[in-house]
């Protein structure tokens, strides 16, 4: 089944970019296996502009939708997003009701960045240049960009590295693909096209040297880039080296498929290299060009004097090349696309406990058996059914005798036993329905583990507050399958923004949701609770959890937080 693939891309969509180049070529081929692929970019053409808020009315149904005029985008910008940009992607991510979201070099401030930032859309971030890896300044806002990213991408080796200085990750690697009906072989000519920059002096000079040596050959100069200058030809070779502007893909096509040498610039595209391996053109890029720019030359001069060496490479980079084509580049994407796509849980009926009474539910509270609070069982259990609570669950720290106490009790309540267990590495974990307690001080996985074994349900408290120690975005995606409910709301966080973090997550994936007071006092106690179903076993409380509602009812944090600290130390005197 088709998915709704939203492609973002920070650079002017009416102006050729290497970019741009890569999204069109990944969009054409994604729609050809069946999915709605959107493109969303700035543009600078009024037209492109009037389209764009047509179709943001209408209901996002254009292949490509113009957000707003261009504005500048470099790892040196400052200047932010216009309001009036903001506004209009926040429309048609909320219009276009994305299955994924893919964003284009998302380390610029940019529409990819924010795409990816305020997405709840699958998100996958792809890298293409070591040198657009400047944004976010800042290392919260990077956590946060990670956290809302289920895939990185990169064209290379070095663009993975570098990149993973600032966003670290497991980068999967991916070729830029190339159109091998526009760039195949033709009638060629004794051509050398050399990638032209103006830093590459030493690299031209060698190259023209040689072709002194060469009476029948020609070269051309390439320039890829808008306004790069224009090199001196020296007057011998006049009407032998000429200089071209091709900055898209047509425009090169008409250059290199005749072409039977190419030498690439020493920070070149590596889109051009590729375009010329599918024209069927032999790559002078000997091993140590950096160090000594010279030895371009004397590669250039090999090709041009070895006819079955030059034929020989040309055909072998014309076969690799048809191996990273667009149609190939899709495919994998296509592939990632569906893997993440079974990241979110299929929803389940409704309501399947519809004729039992509602009760107040509280997943996440402690006693005096946890080293931070002070509240006897007997007191929290008389305490809640005052409060009206119909169900709690006991989650002391690292300890379960707290839970054994409350269901040895005579209450009315129903009781979950559990524990609130400390991993060895990332965060806390919540183990309800328990029969026995969970160590401490375990790895993530084996502590989900351990809980599973005895028949429990993993609950996943306050997963985003960055005040305590939390698993990190990476782990969580990876142990999706494994985390039963995932705590939406704990009335005891500091930022309101953590619960919305989590809210965001838990919807993102289809999770299960739940709620606590994370009470340690008892004025906090069904703080946060979820109304639910009323249930007998665990099973039945998975099915209630279905058509449960988060409850908000939060207290004064000074004031709850101040009670605890009056208790502890009245503790502490004793």
């Amino acid at each position: 089944m088709g998915l709704r693939v939203c492609l973002v891309t920070p650079f002017a969509w009416s102006r050729p970019h290497d970019v741009n180049e890569h999204v069109d070529g990944l969009a054409r081929e994604l729609r050809h296996l069946g999915h709605e692929v959107t493109v969303l970019a700035p543009s600078t053409r009024a037209a492109d502009l009037v389209a764009g808020r047509r179709a943001l009315l209408d209901g996002v149904s254009a292949e490509v939708i113009a957000l707003g005029p261009a504005f500048p985008v470099s790892r040196r910008s400052r200047i932010g997003v216009p309001v009036g940009v903001r506004a209009n992607l926040a429309l048609a991510m909320e219009r276009g009701r994305f299955d994924i979201v893919h964003g284009f070099e998302p380390a610029l401030p940019s529409l990819s960045y924010l795409a990816l930032r305020d997405s709840h859309a699958l998100g996958v971030a792809t890298f293409l240049s070591a040198e657009r890896l400047a944004y976010p300044p800042g290392k919260p806002q990077r956590e946060r960009l990670l956290s809302r990213i289920d895939a990185l991408l990169a064209t290379s080796p070095e663009v993975a590295e570098a990149a993973a200085i600032r966003l670290p990750g497991d980068y999967r690697i991916v070729f830029p693909g190339v159109d091998a009906e526009l760039f195949r072989p033709e009638q060629k000519l004794k051509r050398v096209v050399l990638e032209w920059r103006p830093t590459d002096r030493q690299l031209t000079r060698s190259v023209l040297r040689e072709l002194r040596q060469l009476p029948d050959w020609e070269v051309v100069l390439l320039r890829t880039k808008a306004l790069s200058g224009r090199p001196t030809i020296p007057r011998a070779l006049v009407g032998r080296v000429s200089v071209r502007t091709a900055r898209d893909g047509p425009a090169r096509a008409v250059l290199l498929n005749e072409a039977v040498i190419f030498v690439p610039a020493l920070d070149g595209l590596d889109r051009v290299a590729l375009e010329a391996a599918a024209a069927g053109a032999a790559i002078a890029a000997p091993p140590g060009l950096r160090m000594q720019p010279e030895l371009g030359g004397a590669a250039t001069a090999r090709l041009a004097e070895d006819d079955e060496l030059r034929e020989r490479e040309g055909r072998e980079n014309r076969e690799r090349a048809e191996r990273q084509t667009f149609a190939e580049l899709a495919r994998e994407h296509d592939a990632l696309y569906g893997k993440l796509a079974k990241r979110r849980r299929a929803r389940g009926e409704s309501d399947p406990l519809s004729g039992r009474e509602w009760i107040v539910c509280d997943l996440h509270m402690h006693t005096s058996w946890s080293h931070d609070c002070a509240i006897e069982v007997h007191d929290l259990l008389a305490y809640a059914a005052t409060e009206g609570l119909g169900a709690i669950a006991i989650t002391d720290h690292n300890v379960f005798g707290g839970a054994l106490e409350a269901l040895a009790a005579k209450t009315g309540l129903t009781v979950i036993p559990g524990e609130e267990v400390k991993t060895g590495d990332q965060g806390e974990v919540i183990g309800l329905f328990l029969s026995e307690e969970i160590p401490r001080d375990l790895p993530f996985a084996d502590t989900l583990a351990a809980i599973h074994e005895q028949g429990g349900l993993v609950y996943l408290p306050h997963p985003f507050d960055r005040m305590h120690s939390i698993p990190d975005a990476a782990t969580l995606r990876r142990h999706l399958d494994e985390i039963d409910v995932f705590e939406v709301y704990n009335a005891r966080l500091l930022f309101d923004a953590y619960n919305e973090e989590a809210l965001r997550f838990a919807r993102k994936y289809n999770l299960t949701m739940g709620a606590g007071s994370d009470a340690h006092v008892l004025q906090g106690v069904g703080t946060g609770a979820l109304r639910m179903r009323e249930f007998r076993d665990r099973d039945e409380f998975l099915a209630s959890l279905r058509s449960a509602q988060v409850l908000r009812r939060p207290k004064s944090l000074l004031y709850l937080q101040s009670l605890k600290w009056a208790a502890q130390a009245k503790e502490r005197v004793r």
